[in-house]
Parts: C-alpha cells; sequence; structure tokens
C-alpha cells in the first residue's frame, strides 16, 4: 500500500513538473524560402589534410597525421587515396617505442604506414526525397546568450542523392609489433621461432651487469599487402534555405557507410636478428611458426562537405589481416583543411 501511494506521488510529481514547464515564446512556426536543392551539384574532386587520426589495433596502437584525395566522375564512379603515418615513436607509435626500450634483437623497429587506393561503381545513382534538420540562428545570438540555449530546429523537406556502390581495392601497410604477445596468445614461445640448424631462440639470456636471467624481448616487423570488396550506401544533400526571422539554413552534407571484406595474399613477418650473449655471434631466427590471419572485414563511415574550404571525418573498426589474435581494430580520422573544387575551369569565349 504505502509503495503504490509513494509510486502516485512520484507520478504527480513529474505531472506538476511538466506542465510547470513554460512555452517558449520564440517556438513559433517559421516560413522559409528554398534558395537551392541540389544534390548532384556537389564538388567533384576534394583533398584532404589529416593532422589527427587514432588507431587501436592488437598489432600496434598508433596515433598520426595523413592524407586523402577523392574524385567524383559524374554519377558512375568515384575513386579514393589515402595516406598515414605515425607521429613518431614517442608519439604516438606503441610498438615500436616498447622495441626501442626493451628489445633484445637486432631488428630495426619499422615506422607504422599505411595507404590505400580504391574506386566504387555506383550501381544504383539516383534521386529521391527527403528531409533535413537545421538549426534556426539569429545573429542576436551570439556569446553567451547563443552558448545558453537550446537551439530550436526546423524540418526541412529536400531532395536527397542516394548512392548504392560496389567498391574495390587495395591497402598496404607495415608495422613493428610485440612477438612475445603473439607466441603467448597462440600458445608458443620463443623456442618455436628456429635458425636454419633447427634451434630456437632463447626463452631468457643472462645480464652481464647484475648477473641475473631475464626475458629475451622480442618485437618484429610485419608487412601486409591486402584487397578489399565490399559494399557502400551514400547520402548526398545540397540544399539552402532562407528563413523568416532567421539566417539562412544550409545543408550540404556527404555521407557514406561501407563494409568491406578483406583478403591480404601477402602476410610476412621479419626474421628475428638475435646476437648470443655467451658467443657474440649473431643469428636468424625464422618467424613462420607464428600462425596470421589472411582474411578479414570492416565496417565504417565517411563524411563531408560540399565546400571549397572545409573538413571531413570518418571511422572504421573490424578485424585486419595480421598476425591471428591480435587482427581488431578501431579507427577515427579528421581532415582539416579539406579542399574542393568541380574542375570546371572552362568559360565562354565570343568572337568579336
Amino acid at each position: 500500500m504505502i509503495s503504490k501511494l509513494f509510486f502516485g506521488l512520484i507520478i504527480l510529481l513529474f505531472s506538476v513538473v511538466a506542465s510547470a514547464q513554460p512555452e517558449r515564446k520564440d517556438k513559433a512556426a517559421v516560413t522559409f524560402e528554398e534558395i537551392y536543392d541540389e544534390p548532384y551539384s556537389v564538388q567533384k574532386f576534394f583533398i584532404g589534410i589529416q593532422p589527427i587520426y587514432g588507431e587501436v589495433f592488437a598489432t600496434n596502437v598508433t596515433a598520426g597525421f595523413g592524407a586523402e584525395a577523392s574524385y567524383y566522375y559524374k554519377d558512375k564512379m568515384d575513386f579514393k587515396a589515402h595516406f598515414r603515418k605515425s607521429y613518431g615513436a614517442s608519439f604516438y607509435d606503441f610498438e615500436r617505442q616498447t622495441a626501442l626500450n626493451n628489445s633484445n634483437v637486432q631488428n630495426t623497429p619499422e615506422i607504422f604506414n599505411y595507404f590505400e587506393l580504391g574506386a566504387t561503381y555506383h550501381i544504383k545513382d539516383f534521386e529521391g526525397s527527403g528531409k533535413t534538420k537545421m538549426v534556426l540562428y539569429k545573429n542576436s545570438y551570439k556569446g553567451n546568450r547563443w552558448a545558453s540555449r537550446v537551439p530550436l530546429h526546423a524540418e526541412v523537406p529536400c531532395k536527397v542523392r542516394k548512392i548504392y556502390g560496389v567498391r574495390l581495392g587495395g591497402l598496404l601497410w607495415n608495422s613493428t609489433t610485440d612477438l612475445n604477445r603473439a607466441l603467448k596468445v597462440q600458445g608458443l614461445t620463443n623456442t618455436d621461432l628456429v635458425n636454419s640448424a633447427g634451434i630456437g631462440l632463447p626463452i631468457s639470456y643472462v645480464d652481464p651487469t647484475s648477473g641475473k636471467a631475464k626475458d629475451v624481448n622480442v618485437f618484429g616487423n610485419i608487412y601486409s599487402t591486402a584487397a578489399y570488396l565490399g559494399g557502400s550506401m551514400s547520402w548526398f544533400r545540397n540544399v539552402a534555405v532562407s528563413f523568416d526571422k532567421y539566417e539562412e539554413g544550409l545543408d550540404d552534407g556527404m555521407i557514406t557507410v561501407f563494409f568491406d571484406i578483406l583478403y591480404a595474399p601477402q602476410l610476412k613477418i621479419d626474421p628475428i636478428r638475435y646476437i648470443d650473449t655467451t658467443t657474440g655471434i649473431e643469428d636468424s631466427y625464422s618467424a613462420s611458426a607464428i600462425k596470421t590471419s589472411p582474411l578479414g572485414f570492416r565496417v565504417g563511415v565517411d563524411g563531408k562537405y560540399n565546400r571549397q574550404l572545409g573538413w571531413s571525418y570518418g571511422g572504421e573498426v573490424g578485424y585486419r589481416p595480421s598476425i591471428s589474435g591480435r587482427s581488431f581494430y578501431a579507427m577515427v580520422k579528421i581532415a582539416f583543411p579539406l579542399f574542393g573544387t568541380n574542375l570546371d575551369y572552362k568559360v565562354e569565349s565570343f568572337g568579336k
């Protein structure tokens, strides 16, 4: 009985609070006039500088910079090229920095590098109807007044360019990685890495300074060349309207979501070079015992704006072909500035 009474009081309290909320005086219907609504009138070529990306990859965690370019050929195809690399060992190429500090092998740690080139064929490129939400803004809302208010939105009907595409391309990357962890995940040890005589890499060594036994820390370099095949869906809006009593509204977003299957016919781990602490002789140990996964997949999103100068964003998550048990990754990237052009420099000429 008491619990029912308490629950009833809570319901009554919420009702009173809701009814006490004052109606916003500026929440009134707005009218607008269309300035343009042309989702096919977008820039043909974009090139962006990526000052920062971040990637959590089981093989190696990195952050760095990159560049990306995309080109739209009519309503038939679009092309994309992408490059990124880590800033440096100390910021932020985790496995490389760890190798420089702790490795007991002679291999020079590789800087993380990533290259990608691909194309999307537009199976269906058509115009449909849709809606967009635009923020209602006045010049008088500047400063603290704008920061302290909850902005109003208006829903505006618009045309939407929709693209269903099939994607094909290639990518390659290289990186330093912790092979001790890779061996442990696969139930192996250093001794499974053998030289030409079939002798395994030592698990430990005697530190000449302290005289104590220490683990042999093994870091190696991995190289991957892969292809991808997948599908994508894109939504392009390019609409501007003029509101009464408010500033003009604009939505020129270009969003693409995609899914790819990845296959790496070439996954290579360099042989491990190790100097025996007792004999001082360097020997090479094969890393072929470490299993690799040539198949993977990814899902992601890319977004940009149809402007001569703007910015773009993107993200991916999936399993990249790599060492078995160490292939999961998630990546985000931002490009600013992003330059766009329609590559149309022709003007009409007339004879006098």
